[in-house]
């Protein structure tokens, strides 16, 4: 399953080693809301951890170019 634009914004602070705190501060969102958003990335993409994010997002840019 795809994520949304907002996923893959959420994806990318991740991969920079924002915590959700950081994130929801940088997008004007509640901290509950990006905790959410990484949950949804976590389960859409089968993984276990934050730093599985970082490295699809890497191996993601990698291969675009």
């Amino acid at each position: 399953m795809p994520l949304t634009r907002r996923e893959r914004q959420i994806a990318q602070l991740v991969a920079e080693g924002l915590s959700n705190r950081e994130i929801a501060a940088r997008l004007v969102i509640a901290p509950r809301t990006a905790e959410a958003h990484v949950q949804h990335i976590l389960a859409k993409l089968g993984f276990h951890s934050r730093a599985q994010i970082a490295a699809w997002v890497v191996e993601r840019r990698t291969a675009d170019g």
